[in-house]
């Protein structure tokens, strides 16, 4: 898989170089490319950013950086097939574990970080629009990290990567631990079960009794049990998305 980061702050993804996604790229499993979208800038003061049209506070991204910035990107991309543009947005679509499955299968993922009031809204009108062939530049997916807003989309990018890149196979050190986790196949989308490890008693805290039994059935049971429970009172939502 390529990555490939724009931001004003590129120095806000080196924690990528760390831990496991760290070690993904470090083997080659995934090829990461950082840019500063000044460098796509033409002026002495490398400027971004104008005032909106129609007024209203705050300032909005330009869109001639960030075209040359996208344009540089396809001059280096592979050809065939169209790269995928995350853009993190408030107004996007929630970014969900299933989201994350769909975008681990693409073969190159480029995240577009705004600032300000965000990017001018043509830069992905037209990173979306088909040519004569009915070909877009990008797939283009404007995403939400969730119900707030972000002083830029750096924060969220590196949560969606993180995400991503941990379902890539050869990731992770042991795959099983796809398996059993919050909103997977196997929980039916709910979220895991509490989890305990030694000692067996701890500040008067003891590990559920059902755990040292030594009985799959019991323990799977369980649970299954406590998975229901905790969706039930945090994310009940999730139980209807569950039959």
């Amino acid at each position: 898989m390529r990555i490939t980061t724009i931001s004003i702050f590129p120095d806000y993804f080196q924690p990528l170089s760390l831990s496991l996604v760290g070690k993904a790229i470090e083997s080659g499993l995934v090829q990461w490319v950082n840019h500063d979208l000044r460098d796509f800038t033409h002026d002495v003061h490398r400027t971004v950013d104008d005032t909106p049209y129609g007024g209203g506070a705050g300032m909005v991204m330009r869109p001639e950086p960030w075209g040359e910035a996208l344009d540089a990107v396809l001059a280096d991309a592979d050809p065939g097939t169209p790269p995928t543009l995350v853009v993190p947005s408030p107004s996007g679509v929630p970014f969900r574990q299933a989201i994350a499955e769909e975008l681990a299968s693409r073969q190159h993922l480029v995240f577009a970080c705004g600032r300000y009031e965000g990017i001018d809204g043509r830069v992905a009108q037209w990173a979306s629009a088909p040519d004569d062939r009915g070909v877009a530049p990008f797939d283009v997916r404007e995403l939400s990290l969730g119900d707030y807003v972000l002083n830029g989309g750096e924060v969220a990018a590196l949560a969606m990567i993180e995400a991503i890149v941990r379902l890539l196979p050869g990731v992770l050190g042991n795959p099983e631990s796809l398996v059993e986790e919050s909103y997977a196949e196997a929980t039916d989308g709910l979220l895991e079960y509490p989890v305990y490890t030694k000692p067996a008693s701890w500040r008067g805290l003891d590990v559920p009794e059902v755990l040292l039994s030594g009985h799959h059935g019991r323990v799977a049971h369980w649970r299954a049990e406590r998975s229901r429970e905790l969706t039930r009172q945090r994310r009940p939502d999730l139980l209807s998305n569950s039959g």
